[in-house]
């Protein structure tokens, strides 16, 4: 088998973990930078070209898009779709994941845990909205942000307020969130792969700092996780339309809830604090489902 993986980092741990285990499984891997692609958009013949030439051949793509080029990565992703290439995840569910308020209405919709959230456009309506997340303590949310990246942890009304009129100054779309203090800076990272949790660990902020991504100096464990949490990762990532997902989610008083769905999850983190080969599993997921025109949506979103 042929695989592509979109990355514009070869030496990354994730990369190199998948082109590894892609190799030991007795497929080709072939790293490609999604930025340096570009496209033959045709109805009859849709083309992919990489450094000159044609990309043809390929029986699955392993898509690592990082958020900030979502929109051209999930253009490139949703032309291989068109060529009838299996997509690891596919675009459609991508744009989903990465797009916060949406990601969390289909959640909610479909009953899944959440910290209560509150978004509007005008600053007439902060102080409502502070009220509808629970008042502060709060935390505010921006939604481009990724990996702990623009997300504050307001502790008075006032300094809500305030923060919350920054970033409106900044014309950022930005949400409120309850804060669960209960879960005492710690999160439970769960990976889903088709069906199943594959593995979990939880990742504890470190001292004065309420998020807990490891780049942040938090630290990861490996964790049992209960019926409840397994089911609500499982359907999260069904719902988003995700083969392999990372989702977070904190232990409240109410029980599990998801703050975020990640389309794109590393794998050091949870390979090194679990001991377990996630990069074969994905790998195996592959070899019993990649097939021609299997993608469902066959870039139609």
């Amino acid at each position: 088998m042929k695989i592509a993986i979109l990355s514009r980092g070869p030496g990354l741990y994730s990369t190199r973990r998948l082109v590894e285990a892609a190799e030991q499984h007795g497929h080709e891997a072939k790293v490609i930078n999604p930025l340096r692609c570009y496209m033959n958009i045709t109805s009859h013949k849709p083309e992919v070209h990489y450094q000159g030439s044609v990309l043809e051949g390929f029986d699955a793509v392993i898509p690592r898009i990082g958020a900030s080029i979502t929109f051209y990565g999930t253009a490139v992703l949703r032309q291989f779709e068109m060529m009838g290439v299996f997509t690891l995840n596919e675009s459609v569910a991508i744009s989903r994941s990465r797009d916060k308020l949406r990601s969390l209405q289909l959640l909610a919709r479909r009953g899944i845990g959440l910290p209560v959230t509150g978004f509007a456009h005008s600053p007439d309506d902060t102080r409502d909205v502070i009220k509808i997340a629970g008042g502060a303590p709060l935390v505010i949310k921006l939604l481009e942000g990724t990996q702990g990246k623009g997300v504050v942890l307001a502790e008075t009304q006032n300094a809500a307020a305030s923060v919350i009129e920054s970033f409106r100054k900044l014309a950022a779309n930005l949400m409120v969130q309850e804060f669960i203090a209960e879960a005492k800076g710690a999160d439970i990272r769960c990976f889903v792969i088709g069906e199943r949790v594959v593995a979990a660990m939880m990742r504890q902020a470190a001292e004065g700092e309420f998020r807990s991504n490891l780049h942040r100096g938090g630290s990861a464990r490996a964790v049992r996780i209960t019926p409840e949490e397994r089911s609500t990762a499982v359907r999260s990532a069904r719902i988003l339309g995700l083969n392999v997902a990372g989702v977070d989610i904190l232990r409240s008083n109410h029980g599990p809830v998801v703050m975020e769905v990640n389309s794109s999850p590393g794998l050091e983190g949870i390979e090194k604090s679990t001991g377990k080969d996630i990069s074969g599993q994905i790998i195996d997921f592959i070899d019993k489902n990649a097939r021609p025109g299997r993608t469902r949506t066959r870039g139609q979103g």
